[in-house]
Formats: C-alpha cells, sequence, structure tokens
C-alpha cells in the first residue's frame, strides 16, 4: 500500500495537547496548502461549502491498542475512540472552506497540527455524509 502526501496543513498548534478537542470546536484559520503537482484536483472545489479532511497525525503515537478518553477513566479499544493514537494515525475532520488562494485553502474547524501531511479531500454533503440518531454507546450517560 502506498499513500501519497497531496499536501501540508498550516495550523496555529504546534504541540499535541494544544488543538481542539474536536475539530468542529476550532474557531481559528487553518490553511491547507495543496502541493503544485495536486493543484489541479482543486478544479470546482470552491463549489463545497464544506470540506471532509483526511490527514496523518504525524505526531501520534502508534504503539497503543487501548487509551483512557477524556470522558471516564475506563480503557477503551482504539478501535472504539477517536483517538489520534492508533496503528495508523489518520484522522478525520469536517472542515468549512472559507477561502480558496490558488492551491491554498483557508478552512476553519480543522483539529490538525502544524505541519500534518494531508491525504484526501472529499467535499462533504449532509446528504450523503450525516446519518442522524447515531452515536458511541459508551458514551451515553443515561
Amino acid at each position: 500500500m502506498n499513500l501519497k502526501q497531496i499536501g501540508v496543513i498550516h495550523s496555529p498548534w504546534k504541540a499535541v495537547g494544544e488543538p481542539p478537542f474536536q475539530g468542529r470546536q476550532a474557531k481559528e484559520e487553518t490553511v491547507i496548502e495543496i502541493f503544485p503537482e495536486y493543484a489541479a484536483g482543486l478544479k470546482d472545489i470552491h463549489r463545497a461549502s464544506h470540506l471532509i479532511v483526511l490527514y496523518w497525525c504525524h505526531l501520534a503515537g502508534r504503539e497503543k491498542l487501548q487509551t483512557v478518553t477524556p470522558h471516564g477513566p475506563e480503557t477503551r479499544g482504539v478501535f472504539a475512540c477517536r483517538t489520534p493514537a492508533r496503528p495508523n494515525p489518520i484522522a478525520f475532520c469536517v472542515a468549512e472552506l472559507l477561502q480558496i488562494n490558488g492551491n491554498s485553502l483557508v478552512v476553519r474547524g480543522l483539529d490538525a497540527l502544524d505541519g500534518s501531511p494531508l491525504l484526501d479531500l472529499k467535499p462533504y454533503s449532509s446528504e450523503l455524509d450525516s446519518i442522524t440518531g447515531v452515536g458511541i454507546g459508551w458514551m451515553n450517560k443515561s
């Protein structure tokens, strides 16, 4: 399997622990720089209001299979939670597209550390990507 880094994320967060708990809580603007050889793939991206951003958590540990989440003292498997520390630290955020400057996209709603490798971008569609009424059972406090 070969992944190709298509760009890099420039954010205000330089160290683990600085980004917001979830990307949707981020008020700060982040710049996604697309490498020139992939810039043609941005054609028509201006028609999307939000983007699915897939990136590599380059500073996350890759050895853990279990972790304690911020939601409680119990230990959970990494595949049952959203920790960046996992065998393949691929992150997923839905970010609002604010501006396009050549091959750079200004977005809001991303929780990536500065220098995170960009793996892919896709337009987000609430009709296709949103499933209402679902959740993570162990997070339900009722």
